[in-house]
């Protein structure tokens, strides 16, 4: 057992975006895609990928999303060609199906998951993060002015407690477009794309939709939180509970390890579905958050100053990669054998409601 699962790590995860799509493509065989208006390093084309299994008029769907935040997405990608190669479509039944969207990554500098507030109203407001913008991204990653941030933060820390300064800097905030966890000043061309796909496959339609949305980060290190959200409210938790157990967590109730966010994918599918539906992220930790504050501040750094060092940039880019993507074989077995886990919760769901 233990030889069969570490084989299948080196054969689900892959080291570039480009590598995880070719497995994809070859296991998925029919295929839609979405192309990004964005380009690779080299100016390769970019794509969203889509796989339909099952009844095309089913009335029970669950759909897998990666790459929901880019570089986490090689986790959700491992986990889709993992549910692929291990012959997952047979256990569908007559009335259920599933959606594979590959690659469902924002490329403009939002934050996708920030993204889908209602852009004809007031956008939302966030005083904490104004407080603070000019601290969470400095125009310098070194010497006094970041010390100068830091202290800034700690102060702010002290004064108005941990809860609050983790939802000022995550919450979502819709002012400072270089700043972390931008939710944009319009609909993203990702977002556009999961409303094509959805309109595309006829999702409003369905008796019931359940997503599994792949993210890593927050957590235990290895550990697949299920993350239910507050446009759901506790009606979804309780809904996702019936289906995946007592691991589900819920900001309403403040099990999760995440603070509650505006703008998150789940307020797309509460609008289609309502009650029709299940949302959950599956959230695989990685390492201390405080790094994860770090990596992602060099990262939007690095993103306004593309002319720096390129012995400065490769490191950047390496340390937000092993923070969210951690190499390592324990890390990716654990998230083998979790996903397994819940895509196995998920379809038995859907064949119970059929």
């Amino acid at each position: 057992m233990r030889d069969a699962i570490l084989q299948d790590v080196s054969e689900r995860f892959s080291d570039t975006y480009f590598e995880a799509r070719q497995k994809f493509l070859e296991l998925a065989k029919s295929v839609k895609s979405y192309k990004s208006p964005a380009g690779g390093p080299g100016g390769e084309e970019l794509f969203t990928d889509v796989a339909w299994f099952g009844n095309p008029d089913a009335c029970h769907v669950g759909v897998l999303i990666s790459a929901a935040h880019g570089v986490e997405g090689y986790c959700g990608s491992a986990g889709q060609v993992d549910w692929m190669r291990g012959g997952n479509v047979n256990s569908l039944g007559p009335d259920q199906a599933m959606l594979l969207i590959h690659a469902l990554v924002t490329e403009e500098g939002c934050d996708l998951n920030r993204n889908f507030v209602d852009f004809s109203q007031p956008l939302p407001i966030n005083p904490g993060y104004d407080d603070l913008a000019d601290h969470l991204v400095p125009a310098l990653i070194s010497g006094p002015m970041l010390e100068a941030s830091e202290r800034a933060i700690d102060k702010f820390r002290k004064k108005n407690g941990e809860v609050a300064f983790q939802t000022a800097r995550k919450a979502g905030q819709y002012s400072y477009p270089h700043g972390v966890f931008f939710g944009g000043f319009r609909p993203s061309h990702s977002r556009l794309t999961l409303e094509s796909i959805s309109d595309d496959f006829s999702l409003k339609s369905r008796d019931q939709v359940v997503i599994v949305d792949a993210h890593t980060g927050l957590g235990p290190f290895g550990y697949g939180e299920l993350q239910t959200e507050q446009p759901s409210g506790l009606a979804g938790y309780e809904r996702a509970l019936a289906m995946f157990g007592r691991s589900v967590t819920s900001p309403d109730l403040g099990t999760s390890s995440s603070v509650p966010i505006r703008g998150c994918v789940d307020e797309f599918w509460q609008r289609l579905l309502g009650e029709r539906h299940i949302y959950v992220a599956l959230e695989f930790g990685t390492f201390d958050p405080e790094n994860g504050r770090r990596v992602l501040r060099e990262d939007h750094w690095l993103a306004q100053n593309p002319d720096a060092d390129p012995d400065l940039a490769r490191a950047i880019r390496l340390r937000l990669r092993e923070h969210y993507d951690p190499r390592s074989e324990d890390w990716r077995e654990m998230i083998l054998w979790r996903s397994r886990q819940v895509h196995r919760q998920m379809v038995e769901g859907l064949r119970s409601s059929g």
